[in-house]
């Protein structure tokens, strides 16, 4: 596949579940991987959807969408692109120790990053689910990209709190979106960076379509397009998020390129707050700590598993670690973490296959 330099098991970054379908994305890539449940209950039959022809990228296929969010919602598939820059980084074989300074120059902004939009599903049978530009009076639709800037940067620009780190590459506290939650029309967006004085951000926006193809955000906070909602979560970034009632479940993790522990953490009644602010520690708890391993098993989805009971999620992992992966049916195992409590803190119950 063009551009993927490991196999897509070994570079995923977020998922989401429609009945018996897992949609999963590679950060490096402008599409999405579709799979069924099968009769042993792991999920395979592999359907690579190229995202091209259901929205209008802007760098069209070729260009990288650094997908780090998926959200299924009423009806939609929503995606959300890493809305970061990347600097470049010197070749593994690389002497010349000018050229590469020189290379770790470059900062580039590649457009298709900044996508934030939502494709109609259609249920093609009882169970399985497929992705189309139009569905009736469901239609493909995202904010404004462009070239040079996207609606979301336009807004964040004259941020106090994250306009100074819209040109600072992701992995160094840069802006670097890779949570995303979904309600009705409120849009919940958690960013892995930048993480100030220990807190990380999520920005709480409300779109609508007002024309074909194109979502629009309401004024929510005043003047402002979006709520900004700080959380302590001791220095950690977001990875993750997902509803589970009124709670916004956030996995977190390291901001920068660091090994270092994950968390998923439990913001109560996060769907009823609609003002900016930094919300009081007592609301936020921990729910389980996952298992920490060095150069490998990097937190980067998260979703709800209820048939392995109440409260039951399941985790996916970026650079998975080879007692994880079975290289010859392209097969990745991903957590469950169960509904049994030990304290407060949720303990790892099974594992997934997930053929990609």
């Amino acid at each position: 596949m063009r551009h993927v330099e490991d196999p897509l098991h070994k570079d995923l970054s977020a998922v989401a579940r429609v009945g018996d379908c897992l949609f999963l994305a590679c950060d490096e890539t402008a599409s999405v991987e579709r799979l069924r449940r099968l009769e042993d209950g792991s999920f395979g039959d592999h359907q690579h959807v190229a995202l091209d022809r259901l929205v209008d990228l802007p760098a069209g296929a070729d260009g990288e969408m650094d997908i780090e969010g998926l959200c299924a919602s009423d009806g939609f598939l929503w995606i959300v692109g890493s809305h970061s820059r990347k600097r470049s980084k010197p070749k593994r074989d690389e002497n010349d120790r000018d050229q590469a300074l020189q290379r770790m120059e470059e900062i580039q902004r590649e457009p298709n990053r900044y996508f934030l939009g939502r494709i109609p599903l259609v249920e093609e049978a009882p169970g399985p689910f497929a992705l189309a530009r139009s569905a009736g009076e469901r239609q493909s639709a995202w904010l404004k990209l462009g070239h040079r800037h996207s609606a979301l940067e336009r807004w964040l620009a004259a941020d106090p709190h994250l306009g100074p780190f819209l040109t600072i590459p992701s992995k160094e506290n840069g802006l670097d979106v890779e949570g995303l939650a979904v309600r009705g029309s409120r849009v919940w967006l958690g960013l892995r960076g930048p993480v100030l004085r220990g807190h990380a951000v999520v920005l709480d926006l409300e779109l609508e379509q007002k024309a074909p193809n194109r979502l629009k955000a309401r004024r929510v906070d005043g003047e402002h397009r979006y709520r900004k909602h700080l959380l302590d979560t001791r220095g950690l970034g977001v990875r993750d998020m997902r509803f589970e009632g009124d709670d916004l479940l956030l996995l977190v993790g390291p901001t920068m390129s660091l090994e270092g522990p994950a968390f998923v953490l439990r913001w109560r009644d996060a769907a009823q707050d609609d003002a900016s602010g930094v919300i009081s520690p007592d609301r936020i708890e921990a729910v389980a700590e996952l298992p920490y391993r060095l150069h490998a098993d990097h937190p980067e989805g998260l979703e709800l598993w209820p048939e392995a009971g109440p409260g039951a999620l399941l985790v996916i992992y970026d650079a998975p670690a080879p007692d994880r992966v079975e290289p010859e049916t392209f097969t990745v195992r991903a957590d469950v973490i169960g509904s049994r409590r030990t304290g407060e803190t949720m303990v790892s119950r099974d594992n997934k296959r997930i053929p990609v």
